[in-house]
C-alpha cells in the first residue's frame, strides 16, 4: 500500500437535521474566522448542511472564497419525476455541491436505504460528476456477534457495484461504527485502524492495490477534539466524518488542527 502521506486528509462535518439557514450562516462565518488562524490549506474541509441551508452556505463560501467544500447529506438515485421530497444530483450540482454522503447509517436505519440503493445512489452521484462518501459500519449487535468484518466486506462489495471503473478517484469510504454514533463512546484508535484497514483490503480485492492505496477512508462516530489526533494518527484512517462536534465552530476547528498535526506540519500534508 502507498504511504498515508500520499492521501490528502479530510475532515467533513455532517450537520444532520440541525440549524436553519440563519444559524447555518452564523456557524460557517464563525468557522471561517477560526480557519484563518489555523493552517488548514492542505486538508479538505467539508460541511454537509441540511438541504434548506445549502444555498445560504454556498453563498458565504463563494463570496469569501472560503477554504471549505460544500457537501450534501443524501440524494436520490433518480434524475427527476414524481418523487415528492427527493432531491436529485443535478439539483445539488447547480448549488455547487461537490460531495454527497451515500448510505449514512441513519439513512439505512430510519429510511430503509438498502445496499442496492446505496450502490445505485453512488452511481448517480458519480455519474453527475460529484464525489461520493460511502458510509459503512456495523451495529452493536453485529459487533457483539463478531460480525464486523463480514458486515464491512458485504457493504463495501455491494457499494463498489455502483462505482464504474475509472471513477474510483471520486469515491471515499467512511467507517461509521453504528454503536458509536451519537453515544459519546468512540471506537478506540485500534478499532478504527482495524476496520479501515479491512475496508482497504476489500477495495484492493475488488479493484486493485493501487486504487485501494490512494482511496481515502474516514472514521465517523463520536469523534471529538480530544481523540481526533489518535484516530487519524492511524495508518489507514485518512480523516474524520464528524457529527455533533461539527455544530460548534471552535470544536470543529480544533479537530481540523488535530488532523493537521498528524501529517507532520501545520499545513497537514
Amino acid at each position: 500500500m502507498a504511504q498515508k502521506t500520499t492521501r490528502t486528509p479530510m475532515v467533513a462535518g455532517n450537520w444532520k437535521m440541525n440549524l436553519d439557514h440563519v444559524e447555518a450562516i452564523h456557524l460557517i462565518q464563525a468557522l471561517a474566522l477560526r480557519l484563518r488562524s489555523t493552517e488548514s490549506s492542505q486538508i479538505d474541509v467539508v460541511v454537509h448542511p441540511p438541504f434548506t441551508d445549502l444555498r445560504s452556505v454556498e453563498g458565504i463560501i463563494g463570496a469569501d472564497s472560503l477554504p471549505i467544500r460544500l457537501g450534501a447529506q443524501h440524494c436520490s438515485d433518480l434524475e427527476s419525476g414524481a418523487f415528492t421530497g427527493e432531491v436529485s444530483v443535478g439539483m445539488l450540482s447547480r448549488l455547487s455541491v461537490e460531495l454527497v454522503l451515500v448510505g449514512h447509517s441513519e439513512r439505512r436505519q430510519f429510511f430503509g436505504m438498502t445496499d442496492e440503493l446505496v450502490a445505485s445512489t453512488a452511481s448517480a452521484v458519480l455519474g453527475g460528476g460529484l464525489t461520493a462518501i460511502i458510509c459503512v459500519g456495523e451495529s452493536a449487535e453485529q459487533r457483539a456477534d463478531g460480525e464486523t468484518t463480514t458486515v464491512l466486506t458485504h457493504q463495501v462489495e455491494m457499494a463498489l457495484a455502483g462505482v464504474a471503473s475509472g471513477a474510483e478517484d471520486r469515491v471515499l469510504f467512511a467507517y461509521e461504527p453504528i454503536w458509536a454514533i451519537g453515544t459519546g463512546v468512540a471506537a478506540t484508535e485500534v478499532d478504527a485502524q482495524m476496520a479501515c484497514a479491512h475496508i482497504r483490503s476489500v477495495i484492493a480485492h475488488e479493484r486493485t492495490e493501487a486504487i485501494a492505496s490512494t482511496m481515502r477512508i474516514l472514521y465517523g462516530g463520536s469523534a471529538k477534539p480530544d481523540n481526533a489526533g489518535d484516530l487519524v494518527g492511524q495508518p489507514d484512517v485518512d480523516g474524520l466524518l464528524v457529527g455533533g462536534a461539527s455544530l460548534d465552530a471552535e470544536s470543529f476547528a480544533a479537530m481540523i488542527e488535530a488532523v493537521s498535526a498528524c501529517y507532520g506540519s501545520p499545513a497537514g500534508k
